[in-house]
């Protein structure tokens, strides 16, 4: 159910100035404070948004992504210094070096 902002167009009750409510996206907006009942108003506020990091901005955050490139083959897009591109199944040499961002 979504959250929505209001706002006390009088003086504020307990609830606050601009107080949040959770209601279904069918009910008709709030013109009074459940609380009080002085008049409100509906507020138009932003959106909370997830959006993906890109490869440089994972591996600042620590992060190790592997794209499969082909059968046991993958290539390390977020890779740091002398570390090998792609990383191949059997071959220690090609993973990622660990003790560079993993710490306690």
């Amino acid at each position: 159910m979504p959250m929505y902002d209001y706002e006390h167009l009088g003086e504020p009750c307990a609830l606050g100035k601009i107080f949040e409510i959770y209601q279904s996206i069918k009910e008709d907006s709030l013109t009074e404070c459940p609380q009080c009942k002085t008049p409100v108003r509906k507020r138009i506020t932003l959106a909370g948004l997830s959006i993906p990091k890109s490869n440089a901005e994972l591996r600042d955050l620590g992060f190790t992504k592997l794209v499969k490139r082909d059968d046991g083959v993958y290539e390390n897009v977020t890779r740091r210094g002398n570390e090998s591109r792609y990383m191949e199944r059997g071959k220690s040499e090609t993973l990622p070096d660990f003790s560079k961002i993993i710490s306690d």
